[in-house]
């Protein structure tokens, strides 16, 4: 059985297009059922490229089934997949989920399905990771591995695992220690404590951090590939966290993952790569002025186009 795929678009119709265009080429693409989330438009603006886009879903692409949920208002990107997530994964007991500004890997499919059915009854396992860090020394790392952290951009998982979603942070924080708190954070070389912070504040509106919460609160492992089977394209400003920045394009893979490892654990290795990546990714003062600035000029070149 193969997990049937989310994909969550809104007002994108050029990313959109090259995220199915991608998964089009998957090899286990013909044989997958694909459910498609559209968003409505939030503003009277929003409205043309929405309905370009839902003329795009509509298009004959190559899949075993299309089912297509055009939502009649704004739900926001973290109720929509939240709501569509849990729909799905009650109905076939698994899911592999997307955005409209992933690039899939040929192979991606098959991992993600591999990987399903590998970890299926090991409560530990929750969540299979598509993405993978351009870290320094990838070759030296296995083909796949466990690391902690929840990755939202390309994933899949469980009803298993989704049932332990909470969406309160509130009750989500209650009693973290400082010793947890740390560990959350990777050893202190990641603040997704900020997002945490941001998310209580009224900031930002993320499923993403509540469910890394989620999984960490129960001690769970995300497994990761060794070369990436997902690169972010949505990083020109045009996409609700449009701050993604450039150092996070990744390789994608050439070749299926053909082993996983046997032991549930956190691999040690790929814990200090990625450790080494979250504290050197910055770069020196001048790099990131260069990339702050390229990020402005994607922005303002999107914004221009839009009108």
């Amino acid at each position: 059985m193969l997990a049937p795929i989310a994909l969550f678009v809104y007002n994108r119709p050029v990313h959109t297009r090259k995220t199915l265009t991608a998964l089009e080429k998957n090899t286990l693409a013909e044989q997958s059922e694909i459910y498609i989330f559209s968003d409505g438009a939030k503003t009277a603006a929003d409205i043309d490229s929405v309905n370009q886009v839902r003329s795009i879903i509509r298009e004959p692409w190559k899949f075993k089934h299309i089912y297509i949920v055009e939502r009649a208002h704004n739900k926001g990107l973290a109720e929509s997949v939240i709501d569509g997530v849990t729909q799905v994964v009650e109905k076939h007991g698994r899911i592999v989920v997307l955005e409209d500004d992933l690039q899939t890997a040929p192979y991606a499919l098959k991992y993600f399905n591999d990987a399903l059915n590998h970890y299926q009854d090991q409560e530990q396992v929750m969540e299979i990771s598509g993405y993978m860090y351009p870290v320094e020394k990838q070759k030296k790392l296995p083909p796949s591995f466990f690391f902690r952290v929840a990755n939202s951009w390309g994933w899949a998982t469980w009803d298993r695992a989704w049932e332990k979603f909470n969406p309160d942070i509130e009750e989500l924080t209650k009693k973290f220690s400082r010793k947890q708190r740390k560990a959350f954070a990777v050893d202190g070389t990641e603040n997704f404590w900020k997002q945490v912070k941001q998310y209580k504040a009224g900031k930002i509106n993320s499923w993403a951090i509540r469910w890394y919460l989620s999984v960490f609160r129960h001690d769970g492992l995300v497994l990761y590939p060794r070369y990436s089977m997902i690169q972010n394209i949505g990083t020109d400003g045009s996409g609700t966290h449009s701050d993604v920045d450039a150092v996070y394009r990744t390789r994608l893979a050439d070749k299926p993952v053909r082993r996983f490892p046997k032991r549930i654990q956190e691999d040690s290795r790929a814990l200090e790569q990625i450790k080494h990546f979250y504290k050197n990714r910055k770069g020196n003062f001048f790099e990131r002025l260069a990339r702050y600035l390229e990020k402005v000029i994607r922005k303002r070149k999107f914004r221009a186009l839009k009108r």
